[in-house]
């Protein structure tokens, strides 16, 4: 009997996996970095011959705008010849994207490191422990406009946050499309575009019309600030409420909770993270207001823990009244502007920061 064996077969190799290359349909992802160098490279020959032939100096922002626009011709040719004309649009598409947050992002930036190298040079142990009372020229701190800012900012938040979230909690859950509720809404769109004058005028206005005329003290510029600070809270808040799933007040409705008890133990809940973001997002709309505060609050060069009684510093008002009355030497004015500036934006920044911490604490766990 004769037996036929299976000729052997050659070990089957591994699959060798070749680098993309230009002609397999896929650009490689060093592709895309080498069209951007050559592009801002390019750009940059060009402004630099241009710039020597004229005797002015480089353009840099010239450059950055020409070298966007050759990057995102060049990644939609190439991409298109080689990729395809949808994903050539693609990656046009993201380029334009990319771009525009980086033109976003150039402002802010810049006004950070514009504001932390100015201020620094103004800021010293004196500049947080005393005031400008008694003080001309060097020397002297802005402990009382600090003081301040907190005290109007505090004022103005315990009198926006409940009127601005019963608000939106009349809105969302009791008014419905009723017509109080769409006036309502009307008027909240409206004061949220007013100027922010025009809420110092309307504080210093209600004022002097129950007290004296010319009257100046902290409690007028919270109620100035709260006009302002209102129509945010409850525009946020509204938006929150909306987000939270009906199945929820459902069930809690199933379980015979009362109205009033779902809204406090369950919408409100579940919506703390938005609704505290709206809030801090309105406290810095207010605090670096100006104008509304030198009608109501004043300027004052001494502390002053009364926001019932006399004129209040704020930072913001310091600095714009630093500025603006130089003195001798005028280096210390300015240096005093700077870093109440700065000491604004680290104010706003700390509050952003508890707040996130806050929301983080107090939003419902959604798993063990």
């Amino acid at each position: 009997m004769t037996v036929t064996t299976a000729p052997p077969q050659a070990p089957q190799q591994a699959p060798i996996r070749e680098t993309p290359r230009l002609t397999s349909g896929h650009l490689p992802g060093w592709s895309i970095w080498a069209m951007l160098a050559g592009s801002l490279a390019v750009s940059a020959v060009v402004f630099a011959v241009l710039a020597m032939g004229s005797g002015d100096g480089f353009n840099i922002a010239g450059w950055a705008v020409v070298a966007a626009l050759v990057y995102l011709a060049l990644i939609l040719t190439v991409s298109s010849l080689v990729e395809g004309r949808r994903k050539g649009v693609d990656r046009l598409v993201t380029g334009v994207v990319t771009i525009a947050f980086l033109i976003a992002m150039v402002p802010l930036v810049s006004v950070a490191i514009t504001v932390v190298v100015n201020g620094v040079a103004g800021l010293s142990a004196e500049f947080f422990s005393s005031s400008m009372r008694n003080v001309v020229g060097e020397g002297g701190g802005a402990l009382h406009a600090i003081v301040g800012t907190l005290l109007i900012t505090l004022a103005a938040a315990i009198i926006s946050i409940p009127i601005g979230i019963f608000t939106a909690i009349y809105l969302v859950e009791y008014g419905r499309d009723g017509r109080l509720s769409r006036a309502i809404t009307f008027l909240v769109d409206v004061m949220t575009g007013i100027p922010s004058i025009v809420a110092g005028l309307f504080a210093y206005a209600l004022f002097a019309l129950f007290l004296t005329p010319g009257i100046r003290m902290g409690i007028m510029g919270s109620v100035a600030l709260s006009v302002l600070m209102i129509p945010v809270v409850v525009r946020s808040t509204e938006e929150m409420l909306r987000l939270v799933p009906n199945e929820l007040r459902e069930a809690s409705y199933a379980l015979g909770v009362p109205k009033w008890r779902t809204i406090a133990k369950v919408v409100l809940p579940t919506s703390v993270a938005g609704i505290t973001t709206g809030v801090m997002l309105s406290i810095s709309r207010v605090i670096g207001e100006t104008a509304p505060l030198l009608l109501t609050a004043g300027v004052a060069t001494s502390m002053n823990y009364n926001l019932f009684e006399g004129r209040m510093m704020t930072l913001p008002v310091m600095a714009y009244s630093q500025y603006m009355n130089q003195g001798i030497p005028a280096q210390a004015y300015i240096d005093r502007a700077w870093a109440c500036a700065l000491v604004l934006i680290v104010i706003v920044m700390l509050l952003n920061l508890i707040a996130r911490v806050v929301a983080k604490v107090f939003s419902p766990k959604l798993g063990r």
